[in-house]
């Protein structure tokens, strides 16, 4: 979808004049009140200390309040996989995960007992609960609550190595890989180079990823080496993607800790592969003179780290962004309260929508041409050194 300048301009033009329709302030009240209007004032204020009672556990009330927590919860990672939820009578409609901690032993259970965080899970005498963050913590008792800060509380955290619904997505989309890939590979050697089924359809991207991206920046004579790397790791960021733009809520490359794990890789293979060239402009540059290859070292080595960290934030902040974007725009429908400005919400979140699928496609691309780079400048031979020099 392309829209000229007119047209955008149009779009937001519009948008703005139909805000003043919207009528975001309260209503005006008459100063003077019925006894009837008394009783009902009189009940609103003590429903209204019943919702800063609510406010004070950190459960939110308002609508505004509500949707921030839901577009929190939406791209933090969870303990279950919940499908969708029934708020009027309080149902939850999914499946459970597993809980694997490290207490006092190793602790195993179903994530069915925390009852979507509402209940206190026991495992061998040993009590936890899930806080406003998704994160497991150890309290007291069967009737335990978390202190502190109800965001951030300061109960112990046990060791968890539970498979959370990111890690089942992981594993999900690894299969679905293994099974498209391995049969395109045996397709190969049954026709004769000729590819045949479902995997023939990612041909063209592995002959790009080949001739468009390891062999102009690996060169050659070292790119065989990374391919299989540089083909994982481009589709499976490409189908995580993906993923996070279903309506079942997955958040997997907008988490940090995945893109962190993922900029790792590339950084050890990056550095295990490097030949002596690589270490020796980081350490001492050649053609340079010696004060200042002093001085450079440290600033060359802090690259190192460097590199590896712009590629996890690049990846987690695109993402992460995108998704909160989106539900930002797609919560304007509900606080609008009118069919103009949430006709015009639902637009906005269409068009984001269809521009959210090329960036799935483009932060793999980029996350698969940075590593490219990484390792061809790790793989980069001696005489062309000399020809700049």
């Amino acid at each position: 979808m392309v829209f000229s300048n007119k047209t955008f301009k149009f779009i937001i033009a519009a948008f703005l004049v139909c805000l003043s329709f919207t009528g975001f302030a309260n209503p005006t009240q008459d100063t003077i009140q019925t006894p009837t209007q008394t009783t009902a004032a009189t009940a609103h204020d003590a429903h209204g200390e019943e919702a800063a009672s609510h406010e004070t556990h950190g459960e939110p009330t308002d609508l505004k309040s509500k949707i921030e927590a839901y577009k929190m919860h939406h791209v933090l990672d969870a303990h279950d996989f919940t499908l969708f939820s029934d708020e009027a009578e309080g149902k939850h409609y999914g499946f459970p995960l597993p809980i694997i901690l490290w207490d006092n032993g190793l602790q195993i259970f179903s994530s069915s007992k925390f009852n979507h965080g509402e209940s206190v899970a026991e495992s061998n005498g040993n009590y936890y609960r899930i806080g406003h963050d998704e994160k497991i913590y150890k309290v007291d008792g069967p009737t335990g609550e978390l202190t502190g800060d109800h965001h951030h509380p300061t109960n112990v955290k046990p060791l968890d190595l539970s498979i959370t619904k990111s890690v089942l997505v992981m594993f999900v989309v690894a299969f679905i890989m293994v099974w498209v890939f391995t049969g395109l590979a045996k397709s190969y050697a049954k026709n004769g180079g000729i590819s045949a089924g479902f995997g023939r359809l990612f041909e063209p991207i592995v002959l790009y990823i080949r001739d468009e991206i390891a062999i102009p920046n690996i060169g050659e004579k070292h790119y065989k080496k990374y391919m299989s790397y540089l083909l994982t790791v481009f589709f499976f960021v490409w189908f995580l993607n993906i993923f996070g733009l279903t309506p079942l809520g997955i958040n997997v490359t907008g988490n940090i800790a995945v893109t962190a794990g993922l900029a790792i890789i590339t950084a050890l293979i990056t550095n295990f592969t490097a030949n002596k060239t690589y270490w020796g402009h980081i350490f001492w540059m050649p053609g340079v003179p010696t004060p200042m290859k002093i001085i450079l070292a440290p600033i060359e080595l802090l690259g190192v780290i460097i590199k590896p960290f712009s590629l996890m934030i690049r990846l987690y902040a695109n993402i992460f962004a995108g998704h909160v974007v989106l539900m930002s725009l797609i919560a304007l429908i509900f606080l609008f309260k009118s069919w103009i400005g949430g006709s015009l919400s639902f637009l906005l979140s269409f068009a984001l929508s269809t521009i959210e699928i090329l960036v799935a496609l483009l932060q793999a691309y980029i996350f698969t041409m940075l590593s490219a780079l990484y390792f061809g400048s790790a793989n980069e031979e001696h005489h062309h050194d000399e020809a700049h020099h």
